[in-house]
């Protein structure tokens, strides 16, 4: 079995805090017709980098029913900016327009196999897996930006195409596992391509 959630399986369930404090599972965004879920946080230069490329994504697929919720896996022990508090902090701060949920216990990345910050799964309308992996080509300096993947799934997705390239390799850093090295990676954890 691969380490990362593979193509066409469901998209699996949580329950985990948000930053406005209330509690989400997969059920609150049922009524979405499409579904991106994207392992996120608030320090990795990956993440910060093209924090504003994934903004303009999301608000250009919000009006053709995709739903995108971020979710921060990564230890506050090792990076204290990823805690839960600074969590509320940088939404407050920066409005960014997903939710954006807390997984304290790690569960949630082990589930999804989760690699990298940021690392996007994008779901149909049955909550089938039709792509995984980076969402640009260049995340830690978007000028230098040839490829937007995300965009382009997106584009595929809702206007019923194929998905022409359902894996990439996400690019970014790697999850802060609690009790582990910053740079340690489960052994079975692997490029996807």
């Amino acid at each position: 079995m691969a380490y990362t959630l593979e193509l066409g399986k469901k998209a699996p369930d949580f329950l985990l805090k948000g930053t406005d404090g209330n509690t989400y599972s997969l059920k609150d965004f049922s009524n979405d017709k499409y579904f991106v879920v994207f392992f996120t946080c608030n320090h990795c230069p990956y993440v910060v980098g093209s924090d504003e490329i994934t903004r303009q994504t999301v608000l250009k697929f919000q009006s053709k029913g995709v739903r995108f919720v971020g979710i921060n896996s990564n230890s506050p022990n090792t990076y204290t900016e990823d805690s839960y508090d600074n969590m509320v902090i940088r939404m407050s701060k920066y409005k960014f327009p997903w939710v954006y949920l807390h997984d304290a216990e790690q569960k949630v990345a082990e589930v999804y196999g989760a690699l990298r910050n940021p690392h996007f799964y994008v779901f149909n309308e049955k909550r089938e897996l039709v792509y995984t992996g980076r969402g640009i080509d260049n995340p830690r300096d978007t000028e230098k930006m040839k490829v937007n993947d995300l965009d382009r799934v997106l584009t595929e997705l809702t206007e019923g195409k194929p998905i022409s390239e359902p894996i990439t390799n996400p690019i970014g850093c790697n999850i802060k596992w609690e009790g582990k090295d910053k740079h340690w990676m489960p052994a079975d954890a692997c490029d996807l391509i």
